[in-house]
């Protein structure tokens, strides 16, 4: 087999690393790999490309030679397996097809050579149960209805089944065979569940798959065969070790699918102990060949051992972590290597919350963990009702199929009672983050009830199942704060737990390597706090308008109702101490790092009663001959200041604008707040930030007025003037505005609303899930950074104010500065730090970190 790991484009991941087991003199059954290409002109075109056909006769005869056995022979037939394989793993891909080559006559010729005639008819039985599923879609439940004890009987009733569900009898010539089944690969990129899920993963749809053929070996010839699948350490925390399944006279399906349970790997030592001394060789010969965890499928055929796919196994959060920096202990990769395996993703999954078992009640049964996590939900028993769900559920199954995928992606946690660490089940949550526990035996499925022991749990009700341990629980389980939160809040020690100690390693080194900057948004003094722990260097943003809310509404109320100066100013009287004593909380919890103070950004109508509300009461007391009192003078005011879209209107620099004294009473608050700070002996590094400007002009109005309360206030360090850049035309004027603009910081929610032209609230439950299943959107551009559009802007804006400016600042405050794709692309585009929540802090580091190192190869492992 010509090629090698490293062409997984053209080859797909498993015909690539099939390639690569040969090259390295591995036992590979012989076999070819039809390319990625071929599948994209197929897609393109609709039919097999020109000449692909003969090309796959001339690899068969290879096959044949290297064999001795012929494609097709009547007396001892050369059988093939037909798998797909795309660049990425993808559940929602073609089913293997096993058997290729079986008719009505060769099984007989196959129950002669291998003198095991139920052996022979049960291989014919998979071929036309898989060929009928996987190439002309025949529901998996019309074969599983037909029963027979004699597996010739049993073939029969497929045959009918599938001339019934088809229209035409099951093929008998095998290249007929063999050439549907590639065809059926090529479809298959598109087919409903793969679309989801490269959409659920985020990747591209245009990659294609490649086609793997391959001789048959046989697992299922007796007590002296078998398969299984290994890994060379745990998937699910990254211990070193040999772990896996392995299922004695069996079919590699027949492990995967989960419909018989399995033993423990370790147990094929003493069944087999030379294909399993062979078996630890070859599987620390991968490891360190790949120099990653790796995931290995293979068959024992009567005493031989072949190996059937390999690949860098997909693994739990907390695995990646901990494998990474195992890595590093053994000088295997470097600390740039390590950084680069794990992402932002990842992370966030592991500050999850788990379950506080101090409260759980006596679990309802413990299956095999096989992906961690807690959920809760109620139950449901297939994909549909998961999918119809408006509320948290649990997909019970006995075992799950590629057909459940949608189901699975919409469920809080997935419970089978078949499979385990290698099931469909398990791979499939492993990738996606999901909660699973798998193989619980003791339970029984219904159509509308599982039952344990005595215990029934009907559809609906709620049940918690724990990822890590394997319990399930009836009932509602408290969650804890996950471990990684409380080892970045201080409250645990890293010293003595593989995870924490993975995690603070590679934070570390992250911050080490790290260009870009991460601050926080926060309001509040505790989120400051809070934030600082998480390893924040400044406040990105402190959004002023949320410290007016609740109690301090009316002081607002007021400003805004005031009709004339004094009124005016007893109001702004009446908030500056407040805002005095916010912003020294802020100053003197980030004392020694930047905090950024945006003036207030709030619609109007935040701080107004509804106007429907208003109406109504003033009508009432009307229409009782009642004065309407305070209610009409608000009435009055909301009425003069109504919007049809507040978001547009008066708000942000124009707010600043039209109510004197509004901004200088908060840059007052701020100065007087600072030079307190200063007076305590603090270090307070303010800095203000003008929102909502689009034109120069309103920032020099600005600017002007506040450098004058600044020069008043005795005591306060230097404070830089800068802006929110949120309007596409700040953007566009950058270069100008930079003129005035000590720093920029993007605050690309609005950058994204004002672009796009749609805003968040309106629509994200309109038309966005449309938009994503129609592939408009390969993510929501508030998740992700729009990089050609918004992006674009941001990029250009950052170019024309360096330009005009070249000491110039330049952050984000959107919550795109939490996201890490989003990061990445910050980074690309050299901006100087990025902000976000709290609680995405660690993230936006970690991304920051491997931002930072994308694509290097440094030597550096300390």
């Amino acid at each position: 087999m010509d090629g090698n790991k490293d062409r997984a484009d053209l080859l797909g991941g498993k015909g690539a690393n099939l390639a690569e087991m040969t090259r390295m003199g591995l036992p590979v059954p012989p076999g070819f790999t039809i390319s990625t290409e071929a599948c994209r002109e197929y897609l393109r075109t609709g039919a097999i490309p020109a000449g692909l056909l003969d090309e796959v006769e001339d690899h068969l005869r290879a096959v044949q030679l290297k064999l001795g056995k012929t494609f097709g022979d009547q007396d001892d037939p050369l059988l093939l397996s037909v798998r797909s394989g795309a660049r990425f793993s993808m559940p929602g891909m073609m089913e293997t097809i096993l058997d290729i080559g079986l008719n009505d006559r060769s099984v007989e010729g196959l129950a002669r050579q291998s003198r095991d005639e139920r052996f022979a008819w049960d291989s014919y039985r998979r071929l036309i149960q898989m060929f009928g599923r996987t190439v002309f879609d025949v529901p998996a439940e019309a074969f599983e209805a037909e029963t027979a004890e004699d597996p010739r009987d049993l073939v029969m009733a497929y045959q009918k089944v599938f001339e019934a569900q088809t229209g035409r009898v099951f093929p008998q010539a095998p290249h007929e065979q063999l050439f549907l089944a590639i065809g059926a690969v090529f479809r298959s990129w598109n087919a409903e569940r793969a679309v989801l899920y490269r959409r659920q993963e985020r990747i591209p749809q245009d990659l294609g798959t490649a086609v793997n053929v391959m001789a048959m070996v046989f697992g299922n010839r007796g007590d002296d065969s078998g398969t299984g699948v290994a890994f060379t350490r745990d998937p699910a925390t990254g211990r070193r070790g040999s772990y896996g399944d392995y299922l004695r006279n069996a079919q590699g399906e027949d492990v995967v699918a989960g419909i018989r349970n399995t033993v423990p790997l370790h147990e094929l030592g003493s069944i087999d102990p030379t294909c399993y001394a062979q078996l630890l060789s070859i599987m620390q010969r991968l490891e360190q060949h790949y120099r990653d965890l790796c995931d290995i499928e293979f068959t024992i055929e009567n005493g031989k051992l072949w190996m059937l796919q390999t690949r860098v196994g997909k693994r739990t959060p907390a695995a990646a972590f901990v494998i990474a920096a195992q890595l590093v202990e053994e000088g295997v990769i470097t600390l740039d290597e390590a950084l680069r395996r794990v992402t932002g993703e990842q992370l966030a999954q592991l500050m999850f919350p788990s379950f506080d078992e101090t409260a759980a009640p006596a679990p309802l049964t413990v299956g095999v963990p096989a992906s961690p996590g807690a959920a809760v939900g109620k139950v449901v028993f297939d994909s549909a009702a998961a999918v119809a769900a408006d509320e948290p559920v649990i997909l019970v199954r006995r075992e799950t199929n590629p057909d459940d995928l949608p189901g699975m992606i919409a469920a809080q946690g997935i419970l089978t009672a078949r499979g385990g660490k290698t099931s469909h089940a398990a791979v499939v949550a492993r990738g996606m983050g999901k909660t699973c526990v798998c193989g619980a035996e003791e339970i029984r499925i219904g159509t509308d009830a599982l039952t344990i022991g005595d215990t029934i749990v009907y559809a609906g009700e709620v049940i918690s199942i724990d990822g890590t341990s394997g319990r399930v629980y009836p009932g509602p389980v408290p969650v804890r704060p996950s471990e990684v939160v409380r080892f970045f809040e201080g409250q645990l020690s890293a010293h003595g737990d593989p995870l924490l100690a993975a995690v603070q390693r590679l934070m570390i080194h992250a911050s080490h390597v790290a260009r870009l900057g991460v601050h926080a948004n926060a309001d509040t003094g505790a989120d400051a706090v809070r934030a600082r722990r998480f390893g924040a260097t400044g406040i990105g943003l402190c959004r002023t308008e949320h410290m007016f809310l609740g109690d301090r509404r009316i002081l607002v109320e007021r400003l805004i109702l005031a009709e004339n100066d004094t009124e005016r100013e007893a109001a702004l009287a009446a908030l500056l101490p407040l805002q005095r004593a916010d912003f020294e909380e802020l100053f003197a919890a980030m004392d020694g790092l930047p905090v950024t103070i945006r003036l207030i950004d709030p619609p109007l109508h935040e701080f107004l009663p509804p106007l429907d509300e208003l109406t109504a009461k003033v009508a009432r007391a009307e229409a009782l001959g009642e004065d309407a009192g305070h209610a009409g003078v608000l009435l009055t005011a909301v009425r003069r200041m109504h919007e049809a879209n507040p978001m547009l209107g008066l708000r942000g620099v124009r707010l600043g604008l039209v109510v004197p004294g509004l901004f200088s009473m908060q840059v007052r608050a701020v100065a007087e707040a600072a030079a307190a700070r200063v007076a305590a002996g603090g270090d307070p590094r303010p800095e203000i930030m003008v929102p909502l400007v689009g034109t120069v002009q309103e920032l020099e109005i600005v600017r002007t007025e506040a450098t004058s309360v600044l020069a008043a206030v005795p005591g306060a360090p230097p404070i830089r003037i800068g802006t929110m850049i949120e309007v596409p035309r700040a953007a566009l004027t950058a270069g100008q505005i930079a003129g005035v603009a000590e720093f920029f910081s993007f605050g690309t929610n609005d950058l994204t609303q004002m672009t796009w032209g749609f805003s968040r609230d309106d629509v994200e439950g309109a038309f966005f899930g449309r938009y994503l299943e129609l592939g408009v959107f390969a993510a929501s551009p508030f998740e992700t950074i729009d990089r050609d559009g918004v992006g674009e802007l941001v990029r250009m804006a950052v170019e024309r104010g360096r330009a005009a400016r070249p000491e110039l600042t330049v952050g984000v405050c959107g919550e795109h500065g939490g996201d890490p794709a989003s990061v990445r692309f910050f980074h690309d585009a050299g901006l100087d730090y990025v902000s976000c929540s709290p609680y995405r802090v660690p993230i936006a580091r970690l991304e920051a970190g491997r931002a930072a190192v994308a694509g290097t190869t440094g030597s550096d492992t300390r």
